[in-house]
């Protein structure tokens, strides 16, 4: 039965006379007898729904919007109206999976605090789309600093290279006037360490990110990130280029840490506080040798070294819009008003960044490195 047969049962069964609401024990007795044809976690989520309902009845928009899958808050009260029946069946009990289900099933436990949230996205998951926008973002990383590696013959500190500042890649504030820049930025690294660590995270983290809140949002989340870090090191460390994919990678990390921290008791992830220690030490670390490099570096050069600032801020973007992301699973992001306010808070700062990189540098009299 296709979507719009399933609609069209469901009115003229239901709610034939167009009210709007639905009585709970017309919608139980069609479930019953096996009408509608959904995966068994969304027929209990509905079910879970109806039956729960004091008014005897339901809101007809409601149903159509967990039948169609659309993020709304009537999956949220399905879930907690039904944890009680549903909380008793656990996803690990589930057997004689294939490779692609038991992934599935890890990411889930990897990403989703909440046991009927990993069964509604295990039994809802499918592979097309597939996670491609973390996988396209580390090829092209990887490429582009290959390329680099082999021109200049040269696979860690590689920023103190002339010509490697040269390309149309790096943001420079002497060519901040090219707006690519404050993106193509992502592509570039200084070695093949701070690409080893990026690269990993971006596959240990972003692909299961992906998988599960999609494309759209995560995509959107590590283009906050790196904008956010562009914009920041023009503002707060004015003279310094900024090369790296960190302030993405930190964005993604950072809402990830937030939400397990936040949701500790519910993530099922093993030996979730060593690797949580493990992280926090692991990116500290980076951020470490960011500001060494930038303050004490080791080789001459012939400018200011690229910025830590963008690690900084892809961190804040993570806090803040990114937890609001990920805490928002199957839920509509724009009925939430938390979710305006901080597109605001981000549009502003947008606005006071490029009045800044307009006016600023004259006002303060900063005297910018020529431009390689």
């Amino acid at each position: 039965m296709d979507r719009s047969s399933l609609f069209q049962l469901i009115q003229e069964q239901l709610d034939p006379d167009q009210t709007g609401f639905i009585a709970v024990e017309n919608f139980t007795s069609l479930a019953e007898h096996h009408e509608l044809q959904l995966d068994p976690s969304k027929l209990e989520m509905l079910l879970a729904l109806v039956q729960s309902n004091e008014n005897g009845h339901v809101c007809y928009q409601e149903l159509l919007e967990l039948l169609s899958s659309k993020r709304s808050s009537s999956f949220r009260r399905a879930i907690a109206n039904g944890r009680r029946t549903l909380q008793r069946e656990i996803l690990l009990d589930e057997t004689g999976l294939g490779v692609y289900k038991r992934f599935v099933r890890y990411v889930a436990y990897e990403i989703l605090p909440c046991e009927t949230d990993r069964r509604w996205y295990f039994h809802q998951s499918r592979l097309c789309p597939p996670p491609v926008f973390m996988a396209i973002i580390t090829i092209v990383q990887i490429i582009v600093f290959m390329c680099y590696g082999v021109m200049l013959n040269k696979w860690v500190l590689q920023t103190y290279q002339p010509d490697f500042m040269k390309s149309p890649l790096v943001y420079h504030p002497g060519h901040r006037a090219q707006i690519w820049r404050f993106f193509s930025y992502m592509f570039m690294h200084v070695g093949l360490e701070q690409l080893g660590f990026n690269a990993l995270l971006q596959l240990m983290i972003g692909v299961p990110l992906e998988m599960v809140h999609g494309i759209l949002r995560i995509s959107l989340l590590y283009m906050a990130g790196v904008v956010a870090g562009s914009l920041t090191v023009s503002i707060t460390d004015m003279r310094a280029p900024v090369v790296g994919g960190s302030g993405g990678v930190y964005a993604l990390c950072s809402a990830h840490l937030a939400n397990v921290v936040m949701n500790w008791a519910g993530m099922k992830c093993p030996y979730k506080l060593l690797r949580m220690i493990l992280a926090l030490v692991c990116m500290s670390s980076e951020v470490g040798r960011a500001v060494w490099l930038r303050f004490s570096p080791p080789l001459p050069s012939s400018g200011p070294q690229p910025s830590f600032m963008a690690h900084l801020s892809g961190a804040v973007v993570g806090i803040s819009m990114g937890l609001l992301i990920l805490r928002s699973y199957e839920e509509s992001l724009h009925k939430q008003c938390s979710w305006w306010v901080l597109i605001f808070s981000f549009i502003t700062f947008l606005l006071f960044a490029i009045f800044w990189n307009i006016f600023a540098y004259e006002l303060l009299g900063v005297q910018i490195p020529p431009p390689p």
